[in-house]
C-alpha cells in the first residue's frame, strides 16, 4: 500500500507519464483513460493537455496504484526506465520484509557470479527488469547494439559485459550488486530482484536453484527472511523472499466466515481437508477455498470468488458481497458494524485493498462449550480477520461489556476477562497479531470513521500489506 506521503510523488510520476496521451487524437483519449482506469472527460471539455489533466484530476488518491499498475503493464504511453523505477518504489514501498544492507553484502559474497550469469541472455533481461542503465531513457536491451567507438560514455551495460562475460572472474557479486545500486535500494526491489535470480528463467536447472537458494538462506536468516518456496512453474520450484519471524506462514486452507448460525460441518475428505457445510442453514456460512496469494488476501480475490461461485457480472458482485457481510454482522454490536462501514469508507474499497473478514471462525467443535467442559476451545470466532503479505495475520476484536461482565453488564467477571487475555495470547503465539476496540469507541459512525482514519494508515505503515 502506498504511504499516504508518497501520494503526492506518485501523482506528480503520474501526470508526467500520461502527459505523452497528447499525441493521440480528441476521440482516442476517453479510450486511453479507460484502459489506464482514469475516468473520462468530454470532447469539448478542453484541449488535449486539459482533458488528461481533468482526468487524472478525478481520480481518488487511493486509486492511482491501479492507475500506476495500469501504466507499468501496457506500452500506450511511453515510461522511461528511470520514471518505471521511481514509479516501481512507490507501488512496492512497503511490501516486503526487512533486508538490512549486511546482510545484503554478506550474502552478495556467498552466491557465485559465474552460476547467476550462466545464461547471458536471461541474466541481462533480469537486470533491465530492476535497474536502470547510466544512459538517461536507455535500457540494458537498448545498449545492446552499441560499440564502444569513444563518441559517447561508457555505460553500466558496458562495463557488465567487460567484467562479467568478456573477462569471467574480475567481478564479484558483491561488485555487481554495487555497481547495480542493489546495496542501497528498497526492500521490495532487492527481494524481487532476489527472486528473480534463484527463479528457473535465470538458472534453468533445479539443483542450481536449490544451491543458490541455501546459500542464500544461510545469510537471510539471520535477519528473519528466507527464499522460500511457495509453488511451481513448468515443474521448476517458485522461491518468495518472506519473513521467519512470524508463525502465520502456513496458507489458510479453508475460510469459514460471515455466519449467521453456528455451522453444521462435516469433512468430504480429511485427507484433503475438504470441508462441507451441510443442514438447513449451508446457505447462512460462507467457505473461501481458493489459495491464498503470497500477497495476502485482497478484495480483488474475494470478489472473483463470489463472481465465479454466483454467475454474476463483477460490478453485482461487489456490492451483493459488501451485503451479504454486512448481514453477518451481529445486530446487537453496532460497533462492528460502524467499524466495517468506517474501514470500506476510508479504503474505498479499492481491489488492491486487503479483504477485511467478517465473523471468521478460529474453532470448531461440534459440542457445545457446557458439553465439552473444561476441554472446551474458547473464542470460537473472531470478529474481524485481515489476511496481509508474507502469512501476517491481523485480527481486529470490538470488545462490548460481556466479555468482562455477567448479569447484562452489571457485575464484573474476572473469569471472563482471563478467559479474553488467555485467548489473546494463544492467538498471539500462533502468529496473530490483535488489537482490540472498546465498544464505545465505535458506536458512533462519524466517531468510528475518525478512530480508523489514524489507525488504518499506522497499522498498514507496520505489517505493509503492499499493492
Amino acid at each position: 500500500m502506498v504511504d499516504s506521503t508518497d501520494r503526492s510523488t506518485l501523482r506528480a510520476l503520474v501526470g508526467e507519464v500520461v502527459a505523452g496521451l497528447g499525441f493521440l487524437t480528441h476521440r482516442e483519449l476517453n479510450p486511453a483513460f479507460e484502459q489506464l482506469a482514469m475516468p473520462p472527460v468530454l470532447e469539448d471539455a478542453g484541449s488535449k493537455r486539459e482533458r488528461i489533466q481533468l482526468s487524472l484530476g478525478k481520480v481518488p488518491d487511493a486509486d492511482l496504484p491501479q492507475v500506476t499498475r495500469r501504466i507499468l503493464e501496457q506500452s500506450r504511453v511511453q515510461v522511461s526506465p528511470s520514471i518505471r523505477y521511481q514509479l516501481e518504489d512507490l507501488l512496492w514501498a512497503g511490501s516486503s520484509p526487512e533486508i538490512p544492507k549486511k546482510t545484503r553484502r554478506e550474502l552478495a559474497r556467498a552466491l557465485d557470479l559465474s552460476e547467476l550469469a550462466q545464461h547471458r541472455d536471461r541474466f541481462l533481461q533480469l537486470l533491465d527488469r530492476f535497474w536502470t542503465a547510466e544512459d538517461p531513457g536507455l535500457s540494458f536491451e537498448e545498449l545492446e547494439g552499441l560499440l564502444l567507438n569513444g563518441m559517447r560514455q561508457v555505460t553500466l551495460r558496458d562495463r557488465i559485459e567487460r567484467h562479467v562475460f568478456r573477462n569471467p572472474g574480475d567481478w564479484s557479486t558483491e561488485d555487481l550488486f554495487d555497481t547495480l545500486g542493489a546495496f542501497e535500494a528498497g526492500d521490495a526491489r532487492f527481494a524481487r530482484f532476489l527472486e528473480g535470480l534463484v527463479s528457473a528463467d535465470v538458472l534453468l536447472d533445479e539443483h542450481r536453484q536449490e544451491k543458490t537458494v541455501s546459500a542464500a538462506n544461510d545469510c537471510l536468516r539471520a535477519a528473519g527472511v528466507e527464499l522460500r518456496a511457495v509453488g511451481s512453474d513448468g515443474g521448476y520450484p517458485v522461491f518468495a523472499v518472506v519473513s521467519t519471524r512470524l508463525q502465520g506462514h502456513r496458507r489458510p486452507k479453508n475460510i469459514i466466515f460471515a455466519s449467521l448460525t453456528k455451522p453444521d460441518i462435516r469433512f468430504r475428505s480429511s485427507v484433503d481437508n475438504d470441508i462441507e457445510i451441510v443442514g438447513e442453514g449451508r446457505d447462512d456460512t460462507l467457505v473461501y477455498d481458493r489459495e491464498i496469494p503470497m500477497e495476502g488476501l485482497r478484495w480483488r480475490d474475494l470478489h472473483a470468488w463470489w463472481q465465479d461461485t454466483h454467475k454474476i457480472s463483477a460490478e453485482a458482485a461487489r456490492s451483493d458481497l459488501h451485503q451479504r457481510l454486512l448481514k453477518s454482522l451481529p445486530d446487537n454490536s453496532q460497533g462492528q458494524k460502524n467499524l466495517f462501514i468506517a474501514y470500506h469508507r476510508i479504503l474505498g474499497p479499492t481491489p488492491e485493498d486487503p479483504a477485511l473478514l467478517p465473523e471468521v471462525w478460529l474453532h470448531w467443535d461440534h459440542r457445545t462449550v457446557k458439553e465439552r467442559g473444561p476441554e472446551a476451545l474458547l473464542r470460537s470466532r473472531m470478529d474481524f480477520l485481515l489476511l496481509l503479505p508474507h502469512g501476517q495475520r491481523v485480527v481486529l476484536e470490538v470488545d462490548g461489556s460481556q466479555h468482562y461482565t455477567r448479569d447484562r453488564g452489571r457485575t464484573p467477571d474476572p473469569g471472563k476477562y482471563a478467559d479474553m487475555v488467555g485467548a489473546d495470547r494463544d492467538l498471539k503465539l500462533r502468529g496473530y497479531e490483535v488489537f482490540r476496540f472498546g465498544h464505545s469507541e465505535l458506536k458512533h459512525l462519524d466517531a468510528a470513521e475518525a478512530l480508523l482514519q489514524q489507525f488504518l494508515p499506522d497499522m498498514f505503515r507496520r505489517f505493509k500489506p503492499g499493492t
